[in-house]
């Protein structure tokens, strides 16, 4: 089967899940025999190391679609002059000041993006459409890698005539965000888009409910396939930590609720058996982030835990398992809703147990891979009290680590998910 996998750059500043999940199917079809091209959108993605199949140029380059955001000439400047803006060193640059655009920015291209052929970004669709099309033989499928590029679908659709797939994780809680009357106009847009979707692959029955009720679509075009990872390229340590030591793996800012946790280890060092736990922490920042971390930096110093929280900057594959298989314990106190939680299946590969609050999917990630602690109210006393029977038994967190690690060697493998969605491609081509 011939693939075309549509997946914007975040800038590689932070760990990010739907980015990792995109690689990772990438390689996961490769690897069960499919053609599959990643046409990288907005900014380049950094593929690690290990073979990877050939990438597109990159489409709707992030300083092209800000220049024909704000500028009608732009609009109408040839190739040969936006090919100069899509310089793979300078969107890299670009990429690093991520989450510095202003809201209304952020909110008007998003509304332009949306529109399709209607927004200012018109000639980048265009000649994204055109590339496709003019690719022999052509294409069976299209992924796209989220609903805000819902915009693309009709257009796609209308040229290719072949089937077009979104993947659906945690795109809400972006377009909340959007300031008004952006936010509106960006759902509006979206609900009116995602009709010329082929099917929208929902990564979380918790995540089907939020986007069938915000995109009033019946539920048969939003089947449920979890996104797994790849048990290979992770295994368990030889040993445990030598002190009881929590993971954060997540971008480093408030919604995550960092806060929560530096404060919970802050409590749970009160327990004389937890006196020399530990926190390390990793998966990046961006920007925005600077005025929050300053302030936890603050917290740690007036908590006397300099020498208890330890941050990890490197977080890339290999370094990613090795951060990993020196838990205990996993968490993430995020205040918002998540449709998934790659940190999570992460942690289990590597055979550590997660604890976390019960909302969105954790409760289901919980249920279905037995490996999980959820807990109520998310706030630090709680997390403290849930945290404490795992970190002062060891045997319990061995248990509750094998069957995480057999939970991703079953249903939450990787290879698993691509034959569902294999399978869902043959149904779309009949």
């Amino acid at each position: 089967m011939r693939i075309i996998q549509l997946t914007p750059g975040s800038g590689d500043n932070f760990y990010c899940e739907n980015c990792l999940r995109d690689l990772a199917l990438v390689r996961a079809f490769q690897r069960a025999g499919h053609e599959i091209m990643m046409v990288p959108m907005y900014l380049p993605i950094d593929t690690g190391a290990g073979p990877f199949p050939e990438q597109a140029p990159i489409f709707f380059g992030g300083v092209n679609v800000y220049l024909q955001q704000k500028l009608g000439l732009f609009r109408k400047t040839p190739r040969w002059l936006d090919k100069c803006f899509d310089n793979s060193l300078l969107l890299k640059g670009v990429g690093k000041l991520a989450g510095m655009t202003s809201a209304k920015d952020l909110g008007q291209t998003t509304v332009s993006m949306l529109q399709g052929c209607d927004g200012r970004q018109e000639k980048e669709l265009l000649r994204l459409v055109d590339w496709l099309a003019a690719m022999g033989p052509k294409p069976d499928v299209i992924v796209v890698s989220n609903i805000l590029l819902a915009g693309l679908a009709g257009p796609l659709k209308e040229k290719l005539g072949i089937p077009v797939v979104c993947l659906l994780q945690d795109e809400e809680g972006f377009l909340d965000t959007l300031p008004e009357p952006y936010a509106e106009q960006s759902w509006q847009l979206v609900a009116q888009n995602a009709a010329a979707f082929d099917a929208l692959v929902c990564v979380s029955k918790y995540y089907q409910q939020v986007m069938r009720d915000r995109l009033k679509i019946g539920i048969d075009k939003m089947p449920v396939i979890p996104v797994g990872v790849d048990p290979a390229i992770y295994e368990p340590a030889h040993e445990p930590p030598a002190v009881p030591t929590i993971g954060f793996l997540a971008r480093m800012c408030h919604d995550h609720g960092l806060d929560i946790l530096i404060n919970t280890v802050h409590l749970l060092k009160w327990d004389n058996r937890l006196k020399h736990i530990r926190l390390r922490m990793s998966g990046g920042k961006s920007p925005s982030d600077a005025v929050f971390l300053k302030k936890m930096q603050n917290r740690i110093k007036a908590l006397r835990l300099s020498d208890s929280v330890e941050c990890v900057d490197d977080y890339d594959g290999p370094s990613r398992k090795k951060f990993l298989q020196s838990l205990s314990v996993m968490t993430l106190p995020s205040r918002k809703p998540m449709a998934y939680g790659l940190f999570a299946m992460e942690a289990c590969a590597c055979g550590v147990p997660f604890v976390v609050p019960q909302t969105g999917v954790f409760p289901e990630l919980a249920a279905k891979t037995r490996a999980g602690v959820v807990y109520e109210p998310n706030n630090p006393v709680r997390l403290a009290e849930a945290l404490r029977p795992l970190l002062t038994d060891p045997k319990a967190i061995q248990q509750l680590g094998q069957k995480g690690r057999q939970a991703v060697e079953g249903d939450y493998s990787i290879d698993k998910t691509v034959e569902r969605m294999v399978d869902l491609f043959n149904k779309l081509q009949r």
